[in-house]
Order: C-alpha cells, then structure tokens, then sequence
C-alpha cells in the first residue's frame, strides 16, 4: 500500500434486480452499519465520498427472459462505471459495496476506462463461488448476476458488453477466479474456451491459499496498471457467511479470506474493489456484512501486528 493519507469514494448499489433472490439491496447500508467508514479511517483513509448509486424500483415485466431486467441493469451499471472513473481521475480509490453481482460490470469498466487511457490493461481477481461465465445463451434462469464475467470478457449480449465503452474490458490472460465450486456445464465450456485461469476449491486445497493467492496476483498484475478485485462474500463457506442469496457448502474460510485481501494489500497492485451479494434478508445479527466490512479493512492495509 501507499503511504500517507489515501482518498477513498464509497459507491453503494442498492440492487437485486440480477439475482432470483431479493434483498442485496439492503448489502451496502448492512456494510456501513457495520462500521466500514470509520474504520477506513483508523487506517488512515479519507472517505471524500460515500452515497449510493441510484437504482429503479424493480418493474413487474423483467423483459427479455434470457436477460431479465437488462434495461435497468445496464443503466445501473452504466452511471456507476462513471463514477468510478471520475473516482480514478481524482486520485481516489472506487470501492463498491452491493448489491448483486451484476454491478461489476460498471465498477470493472469504470476501472478499465481509466486505465485505457493510461494506455494499459488492468488485471481482474474474480473471489466467487460461481464463475458468473453464463451468456444468454448458456444461462439456465436468466439472471444476469451470473453472467458479469462473461460480459467483461466480450461475450454474450452486445448492450451489456459495451458498458462503460465498446469491447471487451479485460483480456482473458490476466483474469483469474478463485474459489470456484458450483458451475453448470456450459459456462464450463465458456470457462475453458476464454483460458481464463481458474483455482477451484480444490486447488485451494491441493496448493493451499499462499501459493494460489500468488499465482493469481502473478498472473492478473502481468503488463497492467493495476489489478480490480471483485469479491462476491458467497467465495466464503457458509457458516462465516450466511447473508447471501446464492451458498454453496465448502468455501474458503476466514482466514483464507483475509489472507487473499492482506495478499492482495501488500501487492500494492489494487486498482479497484467490490465487495457484492451482501443479503440482509439472510443474515443474522449482521454477522455477513462486518465479515464483509473486516475483509475491506485488510484489504486497505490492516495487519495482525
């Protein structure tokens, strides 16, 4: 991390709207009430902006079923991919609080944009149990929290491909996932087709998180301006987070979680974060969203000693 005092913007999507589930958008005000703020500043941050980015009320025809709520996602996302580059052109770090993971389709181009015009890539982290890799084509439901990824990448729907600018985002190269345990089958093929680099659970267990958490920042800071980290609190198993829509049994534990952002910290490569699928509506005691709001900290820098 950089010394002296870092200038942070808060931009919170209250949305759901690419989910099945309701309730992320109550993901970004759980985080603050779990104190994110104030504890950015004890790290020696200044929080110069913390609102949210406006989202419509969920309509009752979602439009197209291979691409339910496209319209309004793509407005969403659109709005926060600016603002996140006007964070980056005031010399302010763009962290993202959800929200469902659709949102990462404007918070990585808004990075993306930045840096383009920088003249240099930027590498992606994708912390998720889900490869959120589906197309339209591919998608079982519809519902586009699950294909972001695939989108960044250039493929699927044209509308949601040019957020924030034509093309794709990220080049496949320098994106990698980590804690991988619940695919379908197609977007298997679209995971293997791309050549993304992909650490399932059972990497993780095989090498242990210090080695896949190098390889990924290896790989994602090779020739880019910086690396943007997208971290769906579903990556974590569970029992440590419960408030989520979409579980899967198995997941990276706590200290495997704090080890990748405290990784990611010392890189000094973090260009951009979110911390997404925050779900009040199944959580307890809001126990989620302070494990959601302890992993920004290290990521910001805070160590055990």
């Amino acid at each position: 991390m950089t010394t002296g005092t870092r200038k942070v913007s808060i931009f919170g999507v209250p949305m759901d709207l690419g989910a099945s589930k309701l309730g992320a958008t109550g993901g970004p005000d759980a985080i603050r009430r779990a104190g994110i703020a104030k504890a950015l500043e004890r790290l020696n941050c200044d929080i110069v902006y913390d609102d949210d980015i406006e989202v419509p009320e969920r309509p009752e025809n979602p439009g197209n079923v291979k691409t339910r709520f496209r319209k309004e996602i793509r407005s969403v996302c659109e709005s926060l991919a600016s603002s996140i580059y006007k964070a980056h052109k005031g010399a302010s770090f763009p962290l993202t609080l959800g929200g469902d993971h659709s949102l990462a389709m404007g918070s990585v181009a808004g990075s993306w944009k930045y840096y383009k015009g920088k003249k240099q890539n930027i590498g992606l982290i994708w912390v998720d149990a889900h490869g959120d890799m589906n197309t339209p084509q591919t998608s079982p439901s519809g519902n586009i929290h699950g294909m972001p990824l695939a989108h960044l990448l250039g493929l699927g729907d044209r509308h949601l491909v040019g957020i924030g600018g034509k093309g794709p985002k990220v080049k496949a190269r320098n994106v990698v996932l980590i804690g991988i345990r619940d695919l379908d089958e197609n977007e298997k093929k679209n995971l293997r087709e791309t050549g993304v680099h992909v650490f399932t659970m059972k990497e993780i267990d095989r090498f242990g998180m210090p080695r896949v958490c190098e390889r990924a920042i290896e790989a994602a800071a090779d020739q880019t301006g910086g690396i943007h980290v997208s971290f769906d609190i579903d990556a974590a198993d569970p029992a440590l987070a419960v408030g989520t829509g979409t579980k899967a049994r198995g997941g990276l534990t706590y200290r495997e979680c704090h080890l990748f952002m405290e990784m990611m910290a010392d890189s000094e490569m973090l260009c951009g974060l979110d911390l997404v699928e925050v779900n009040p509506l199944e959580d307890a005691y809001n126990q989620t969203a302070v494990l959601a709001s302890e992993l920004i900290q290290s990521a910001f820098g805070k160590s055990i000693f």
